[in-house]
């Protein structure tokens, strides 16, 4: 397994990858419906250009998982790294492949991005199991977004913000 940055051309695998983890339910917030090529080549941009991306590549060259984060472009926010997503392949998950990646981008943002002092993401409420790894990371829960997220079968639930914050 390797752990690498990404690079733009990786964008077709990317695209696959995140189609399969979607498809599965509560794999990603987005709906498998919700994505597509622009959608891939807008977060891999703006992750390349004001954030980090790294892919999980098994010895076979399979695209098997990918975590970005990136800056939300205003100055108030320079600090933050948000829009924080992981994806991994349904097959491969319950592999460490997960934390390999978060490794890989706070080892980045610890030696390489002085400059970015919070790192954000949000967790479904329902997710404990999410929740537990992202503490076990070092984040930590910042409240709850009330019936913020609507499941498909019409149901409400609450999202949990999380962040890493530099010591």
């Amino acid at each position: 397994m390797e752990i690498r940055k990404s690079r733009i051309t990786d964008r077709t695998a990317l695209l696959d990858l995140y189609l399969r983890v979607a498809r599965v339910p509560g794999g990603l917030a987005r709906l498998a419906s919700e994505i597509d090529a622009a959608y891939v080549e807008d977060f891999l941009t703006k992750a390349l250009k004001s954030g980090v991306s790294y892919l999980a590549v098994t010895d076979e060259g399979r695209l098997v998982g990918e975590i970005h984060a990136y800056s939300p472009g205003l100055f108030c926010f320079s600090h933050v790294l948000g829009d924080l997503t992981i994806a991994v392949d349904p097959e491969s998950q319950g592999m460490g492949i997960g934390r390999k990646l978060f490794e890989a981008l706070m080892n980045d943002v610890t030696s390489n991005l002085p400059g970015i002092s919070r790192v954000e993401l949000i967790a479904r409420e329902s997710n404990h199991a999410a929740i537990r790894f992202y503490e076990s990371l070092g984040f930590a829960r910042e409240g709850r977004l009330l019936q913020r997220i609507k499941n498909p079968d019409g149901s409400l639930e609450s999202d949990v913000p999380m962040a890493w914050t530099r010591d």
